[in-house]
C-alpha cells in the first residue's frame, strides 16, 4: 500500500461528506453501507483511470460523430469534455451509460473491466433502412490515466 493509499484511508470520509454535502445523519448512513467502503478503498486506483467510449462504426449520424472519435469519462464516468468533440450526442451518451455502469462494476469487483464480453452498445437510431436517420456503434475500453494524458499533451 503506498502513500497515497494511506492518506485517502485517513481523509477519505471527510472528503466525501464536503463533497456530497452531507448532514452528520447522512454521513452516518453512508458510513454504515460496507458497499461504500469497498468502493471508496478503490478509489484512489479508479481515479488513475480513464474510460474511452469509441465510435466503431458510424453512418448518417445527425451530430456527425465518426469512426474514431472518442469520448473521454474519469474513472467515475464523468465526461471528460476537454478531450471529447465538440459536439457530442446524448443518445451516445446514453448507449455509453450502461458500459460505464457496468466497467465500474467489474472495477470494483476486483476484474479487469477490460475483460467484459460485451463492451459495445449503439444509439438507439435505428438507421434509415428502419425509418430512422443514422446509426453509431461504441466500443469500451479503460485505459491508464497517465496514458490518456500523454497522448493529449504530446
Amino acid at each position: 500500500m503506498g502513500i497515497r493509499d494511506l492518506a485517502w484511508r485517513s481523509v477519505k470520509w471527510g472528503v466525501m461528506k464536503k463533497h456530497l454535502g452531507y448532514t452528520d445523519d447522512e454521513m452516518e448512513i453512508f458510513q454504515t453501507d460496507p458497499r461504500n467502503e469497498d468502493i471508496l478503498s478503490k478509489a484512489p486506483a479508479l481515479m488513475d483511470k480513464t474510460i474511452v467510449v469509441e465510435v466503431v462504426e458510424s453512418h448518417g449520424c445527425n451530430s456527425r460523430h465518426r469512426i474514431g472519435d472518442k469520448l473521454y469519462f474519469d474513472g467515475a464516468g464523468n465526461l471528460l469534455t476537454r478531450l471529447c468533440p465538440k459536439k457530442v450526442c446524448v443518445y451516445a451518451l446514453n448507449a455509453a451509460t450502461s458500459m460505464i455502469f457496468a466497467a465500474n462494476e467489474l472495477f470494483y469487483a476486483g476484474i479487469d473491466p477490460n475483460q467484459m464480453r460485451f463492451k459495445r452498445a449503439g444509439c438507439f437510431d435505428v438507421g434509415v433502412q428502419c425509418g430512422g436517420w443514422g446509426r453509431i456503434v461504441l466500443e469500451l475500453a479503460v485505459m491508464d490515466r497517465k496514458e490518456i494524458e500523454a497522448r493529449s499533451t504530446g
